[in-house]
């Protein structure tokens, strides 16, 4: 394979002037106020030669042309086995810019990294995994398993118009292999295999709105008795260990609290809160919303007032079995092309991995991040690109 490595690193300066392109293409979805990936996918198109390249759009009338772009570029191998490197174009907006040094969507090259607003979530996949297909075609030896580059929108905003739209249309078969780069450490060596189920709940908790010197029910003390106590239950009924995480159990944060009264001497009659709640895969989240639905009951029936319960979000993925072909393979390419000993993890966190695990795809999920995605002064290490490029041109060589 050193004859590959070395064809990576020819195209290092060709990296760098690509990853500065994308940074000043601004693709953030119309969810966020911006006009979709349109202009980043024809960008992406023209660097395309020598793939065969198919482009499947999803229909948003709100996004620039009317469409949201997915693009599928692949490298035939020996194998109707593909290993797809799934990437996505859009970034979320810059939040305050005064919190920037630089121009969000201006590209600045600086010791040995590049600065802007979608450096590393998601362009340096991007880049990573293009150029190590241009290393595979420059190369010109046929890969034992298909190559798959996917760069797809809408992954900021719920994959709706990305890779949701994708399995719909079948365009991944059976026994094709998912990495997802879209999470990882600053050595490399953890692979991602499963995520914690995700349940964000809404509470509507009542009471009584009085003057404050004539309280009567409490709403907001109401509310924090009854988060108390369901956070207590949920930790006591649900607490299992399991290494593979960080921290290894669940965990269920009371976070956002809205608004409630406007002057200090009025009880509110109405508390609105929130709790992410981050869950062991091994438990089923209708066991978690019955404990809460317990909890509600006996609020209700001792102070004669409702509380209501909305399910925000509510997300859950089988892991990916850590002997599964795309761990192993994954792994020898890691070592081959880095000299690493990866690992298996889990994250508290939620990619689009998921989406894959649901529909049955073994799904692992890695590359090389410094860690500083939606952040300001967001920024990659050109090493990281390389070196992740590297990892990606081996891996449909691995035996």
């Amino acid at each position: 394979m050193d004859d590959l490595l070395k064809v990576v690193e020819v195209f290092r300066e060709d990296m760098v002037k690509v990853m500065c392109d994308l940074i000043e293409i601004k693709a953030i979805g119309p969810d966020s106020g911006g006009e979709g990936e349109l202009d980043k996918a024809e960008y992406l198109m023209k660097l395309l030669e020598g793939f065969e390249v198919e482009r499947i759009d999803a229909r948003d009338d709100r996004a620039k042309g009317g469409v949201r772009p997915n693009i599928l570029a692949k490298i035939e191998g020996e194998s109707d086995k593909t290993v797809w490197i799934v990437s996505h174009m859009d970034v979320v907006p810059e939040g305050d810019p005064s919190l920037w040094n630089i121009h969000p969507f201006k590209a600045v090259v600086k010791d040995g990294r590049i600065y802007g607003r979608g450096a590393e979530d998601n362009n340096q996949a991007i880049v990573s995994s293009l150029f190590a297909g241009k290393a595979i075609l420059k190369l010109g030896k046929t890969p034992k398993l298909s190559f798959g580059l996917a760069f797809v929108s809408d992954e900021e905003t719920g994959s709706k118009y990305g890779i949701q739209h994708l399995l719909k249309k079948n365009v991944f078969k059976d026994g094709d292999l998912i990495v997802v780069p879209d999470a990882g450490n600053d050595k490399g060596d953890e692979i991602e295999i499963a995520e914690k189920s995700i349940l964000w709940l809404k509470f509507k908790v009542h009471g009584i709105q009085s003057h404050a010197s004539t309280p009567k029910l409490n709403a907001c003390r109401r509310a924090m008795r009854f988060l108390l106590e369901l956070d207590e239950e949920l930790h006591r009924r649900f607490n299992a260990k399991n290494d593979l995480f960080s921290p290894p159990n669940s965990t269920f944060e009371p976070t956002k609290r809205e608004k409630n009264v406007d002057n200090v001497n009025t009880i509110p009659g109405l508390d609105v809160s929130y709790m992410d709640c981050r869950i062991l895969p091994e438990y089923d989240l209708n066991d978690v919303l019955r404990v809460v639905d317990e909890i509600k009951a006996k609020f209700e029936e001792k102070d004669g007032m409702p509380i209501e319960v909305e399910v925000v979000q509510k997300e859950s993925s089988p892991p990916t079995p850590e002997n599964s072909e795309v761990v192993t393979k994954l792994k020898k390419a890691i070592k081959i092309a880095r000299g690493i000993d990866a690992r298996v993890v889990g994250i508290g966190g939620n990619t689009c991995a998921a989406f894959f695990r649901k529909a049955g795809f073994p799904t692992a999920v890695w590359a090389t991040f410094v860690g500083n995605a939606h952040k300001p002064n967001e920024f990659c290490l050109i090493d990281n690109i390389v070196n992740d490029a590297k990892v990606f041109a081996v891996l449909p060589f691995v035996e």
